[in-house]
């Protein structure tokens, strides 16, 4: 395994190129955290707030959202066909060129 490139565009529109290691068992909200961008986690990757929901840009396979992920996402502000939590992105080889953009905060 190695580490893999990641895009993404914070709240004031610049793009960051992260790597993101794929054998630690990340997702990613630990690697947006690890880089210092603004990404709150407040939930600590529970599936149990939105302050990591991000818009995924690029079409890579991630799954279907889990009940929870549903759940929380129907009860967070600005949220798109393409959003997910952060936390719920597990970090893997297949996410080679993930592009996403970080959602805006609450209101």
């Amino acid at each position: 395994m190695s580490d893999i490139i990641i895009s993404v565009t914070d709240r004031e529109g610049i793009t960051h190129e992260l790597e993101a290691p794929t054998d630690m068992n990340m997702n990613l909200m630990e690697v947006c955290k690890a880089h210092e961008l603004p990404v709150e986690g407040t939930c600590g990757g529970m599936a149990l707030c939105a302050s990591c929901q991000c818009y995924v840009l690029s079409d890579h396979p991630l799954g279907e959202r889990s009940d929870d992920e549903e759940a929380m996402l129907a009860e967070a502000f600005h949220v798109r066909e393409s959003s997910r939590l952060g936390c719920q992105i597990p970090i893997t080889e297949d996410l080679e060129g993930l592009q996403v953009e970080l959602a805006p905060e609450e209101d």
